[in-house]
């Protein structure tokens, strides 16, 4: 029961860092950080996506051994799906990355990126490097070698299998080991070396396991003969859990890509391969003859003599005893002519002199935002909870350069609070930098070298505490932050941002106008300051109109709202454009609209993103009006369809009986609502009877990985896709009526299409289904499952991997029309 408590404690804790409270260290993870602060190497682990990293094997580096630890992943998951709310593409990047971030707080790993955009699935590092422009990836690689300065690097992914997984996933093995070499060329990415210098990494591994060799075990062990092995299960008793519950509990942070997952204990063993560098000397050890003491510093030797007896030393009750060797040993650090430990050395010196004096220092603004080239009150705490000697000399407010004398001796328990009035000067946004400005297909454009690879935009407004400790000078740097409480949830931390005066919302990212009947659009303004004024226009594609012109607007109160009604008309013919957005107010204008995410497994998230839609003018017909919607693991199809004109009634599969299906014209099963929706299996003889007598059902892919989505005739799903969304489309079936009712069906309407064709289609069925269409990528056969129909009863049963939950959301004409199609069969 004592370790359960302990376990239990430490997640606790973990959850509070997470949610973006001070870090409150207890003194047995203090003395982990004394111990991570003698020990002098560096790995980094690299591979493609959230999701991808081995936290296992992280969670062991950055514990057990000790050493400073970082997993690289080339994207932020943007092209995955999301299994907890509706965020696609950029703003799943934007939950992916602090999914990742929580990770690293569980497992004691730092996060890297590069600007590489995940655009869904690629089956050849061909194609994936040619979509990301090599060479710009490439970069970035380098340029998180040259920054993070690894001794080992250890990649996910096997670089020699090209075609045999996903093409990022080698891909990201392919240009470590190329990268491998470039870090330490100074004629390569010349520019970078304004900013860092080259490094050669020690050696290069390729972590392999038996999941990459299903089916063929004996080989896995002949495989992993003479490569490094180490037994990651170990049980830590400072934290009251294991090497593998920890990595367990980090993984768990997927939580957008269903990843909660239960904890393991007990011996475990990992494998990695050789491939590049000095071999280490000990195969159990892969920093294995790589100086790890502080004797790799030039003047470290004095410094480790003082850390060394600290950690031999150390007091789990009175680490406050500690402070003169911690104060002396860091005026060493500041000393060190290698810049690069001496950086990471005085930062981890800080928090660890900060948690042995027990210091709190906090700034927190008494707003959650602010406007630039406005003021805000922030009030200061600072709490000296030792008996040590310390002084508050002054606070210096970042980025202004603002120093406030105070001159306060922070004595022991006596908490000491003051206010500042803060100016916000011209700062930058605090949006998600990779996202100001319109990315490729495969890369985002990120100017600023020294952002690239960030996990996350610098916070805007910092404070610097200058202290004096035992008679020595420190510095602790703070961001500003939001606290307040709730009566139901308690005390609640958020980021403090810098955003614009005025945004703007439009409700839909997409208008289907399915005539030419005008159409009311309203947009909603927000104002971030008092009695704020402006008017707010629309700017459309040529042969639209819009009334009125504009619309005046006056707001009263900080962050209120109000909405304007617009009309808008579109051509007589089919047209496609961009609607947006413009405010404008003391000459200003203001064309953002700011995306709130705030999860509680993660920090709020404010992201500004253009105010713009796409309109559509769209000649569609359609049959049938009342739609029934099962979700699955969570899409936008329902409001899809009701900007065609469609009621949709989202069903709860809970309620489902042999009645009440009988009111809609077709049920709509969700994308992986098999995979997701466990009540389904329980319901599925009330759908199929509403199909058996007259309905129409459509169901929407699902993974093939033990799933049985109960269909009316034999149904074998597959792995099979098609990832290029310009594949050529063939029509298999030209006289059916899924083609030609109520709309004429041709290859062209599917141009235009997003990202890929489709996924998971059934490879096998019975003769009952007509295979409509039939598709392929380059090099591979054909693919006929994407869209099966079959008649069962009196009704129709359809099947289909084509991605429309991806289609539909981004106005894909074509799309539109094959799914009105598909709902009025049978009419």
């Amino acid at each position: 029961m004592k370790k359960a408590i302990l376990s239990l404690s430490f997640l606790l804790i973990i959850t509070s860092i997470v949610a973006q409270k001070p870090q409150k260290l207890n003194t047995n993870q203090l003395y982990e950080k004394v111990q991570k602060l003698n020990f002098l190497g560096t790995a980094l682990y690299i591979a493609a996506h959230p999701d991808d990293e081995n936290t296992r094997l992280i969670a062991y580096l950055a514990n057990n051994v000790k050493a400073r630890t970082a997993y690289l992943s080339l994207t932020r998951g943007d092209g995955g799906q999301n299994l907890i709310g509706s965020e696609m593409r950029e703003l799943l990047g934007v939950i992916r990355t602090q999914e990742l971030l929580a990770a690293r707080s569980i497992d004691g790993g730092q996060q890297l990126f590069t600007r590489a955009n995940d655009f869904g699935y690629s089956k050849h590092p061909d194609e994936t490097l040619e979509i990301w422009q090599k060479e710009k990836v490439l970069a970035d690689v380098v340029w998180a070698i040259r920054t993070f300065k690894p001794d080992v690097i250890i990649n996910r992914f096997n670089h020699r299998t090209p075609g045999t997984t996903h093409g990022h996933h080698t891909s990201s093995a392919i240009l470590s080991v190329e990268a491998f070499d470039l870090a330490n060329d100074k004629t390569k990415f010349s520019n970078q070396l304004k900013y860092t210098e080259t490094w050669q990494p020690e050696r290069l591994f390729y972590n392999t396991s038996s999941w990459f060799f299903r089916g063929r075990e004996d080989d896995f062990k002949k495989a992993v003969k003479g490569f490094t092995s180490f037994d990651v299960g170990v049980y830590y008793p400072l934290k009251g859990v294991s090497n593998n519950e920890l990595a367990s509990m980090a993984s768990s942070q997927h939580l957008c890509q269903g990843f909660g997952r239960l904890s393991t204990r007990g011996n475990q063993t990992e494998y990695v391969e050789f491939l590049k560098g000095n071999a280490p000397k000990d195969k159990n050890d892969i920093f294995s003859g790589i100086n790890t003491t502080w004797n790799r510093v030039e003047g470290g030797g004095e410094i480790g003599d003082i850390l060394y007896e600290v950690e031999n030393n150390f007091d789990f009750v009175n680490p406050a005893k500690h402070l003169p060797a911690l104060m002396k040993a860091y005026k060493l650090v500041q000393n060190l002519k290698d810049a690069h430990w001496k950086n990471i050395k005085s930062k981890e010196l800080q928090e660890i002199i900060e948690a042995c004096a027990g210091l709190y220092l906090e700034a927190s603004a008494n707003s959650s935002s602010a406007t630039p080239n406005s003021t805000i009150d922030v009030n200061f705490e600072a709490l000296n909870r030792s008996i040590a000697k310390v002084e508050l000399s002054s606070v210096k407010l970042l980025p202004a350069n603002k120093v406030i004398s105070k001159n306060i001796d922070l004595t022991n328990n006596k908490r000491q609070n003051f206010k500042e009035t803060i100016s916000i000067s011209n700062l930058d946004f605090s949006s998600p930098y990779w996202l100001n400005k319109e990315a490729d297909l495969g890369m985002y454009k990120v100017d600023n070298q020294q952002l690239i690879g960030l996990p996350e935009t610098p916070r805007p407004l910092q404070v610097q505490f200058n202290l004096i400790i035992e008679n020595e000078s420190i510095t602790v740097t703070k961001d500003v932050v939001r606290r307040y409480s709730k009566r139901d949830i308690g005390e609640i931390y958020e980021p403090f941002e810098v955003l614009p005066q005025i945004t703007t919302k439009l409700k839909n990212k997409v208008l289907i106008f399915s005539d030419d009947t005008p159409q009311k659009v309203s947009v909603a303004v927000r104002a971030r300051a008092q009695n704020t004024s402006g008017s707010v226009s629309l700017e459309i594609p040529n042969g639209w109109s819009v009334s009125p012109k504009f619309i005046d607007f006056t707001i009263a109160q900080k962050n209120d709202l109000k909405t304007v009604d617009f009309m808008v008309s579109p051509p007589k013919n089919q047209s496609e454009g961009k609607l947006k957005v413009i405010a404008t107010a003391n000459g200003k204008k203001y064309t953002k609209e700011l995306v709130e995410i705030n999860y509680n497994h993660i920090p709020k998230q404010s992201v500004l993103l253009n105010s713009e839609a796409k309109v559509v003018r769209l000649d569609i017909k359609k049959a049938g009006n009342s739609i029934g919607y099962i979700q699955g693991s969570g899409d936008a199809v329902p409001e899809s369809l009701r900007q065609i004109g469609y009621q949709v009634t989202e069903i709860n599969p809970n309620e489902i009986n042999e009645k009440n299906l009988q009111q809609f014209d077709a049920i709509v099963v969700g994308i992986r609502a098999y995979n997701t929706v466990s009540e389904l299996k329980f319901k599925q003889k009330h759908l199929l009877e509403y199909v058996k007598n007259g309905g129409n059902m459509i169901v929407q892919y699902n993974t093939n990985r033990g799933v049985d989505v109960a269909a009316p005739f034999k149904l074998g799903l597959s792995r099979d896709r098609v990832t290029d969304e310009n594949a050529e489309i063939r029509l298999l079936a030209k006289e059916h009526a899924i083609l030609n009712y109520p709309n004429k069906i041709t290859k062209e309407d599917f141009n235009g299409w997003v990202q890929e064709r489709g996924l998971y289609f059934p490879n096998t069925w019975s003769s009952e289904y007509t295979p409509v269409l039939a598709m392929n990528d380059k090099g591979e056969s054909a693919k006929k499952g994407s869209l099966l129909i079959a008649k069962y009863g009196k009704g129709n049963y359809i099947y289909t991997g084509l991605s429309f939950f991806r289609e539909l959301p981004v106005g894909v004409s074509g799309a539109y029309k094959l799914f009105a199609n598909m709902l009025s069969v049978g009419k």
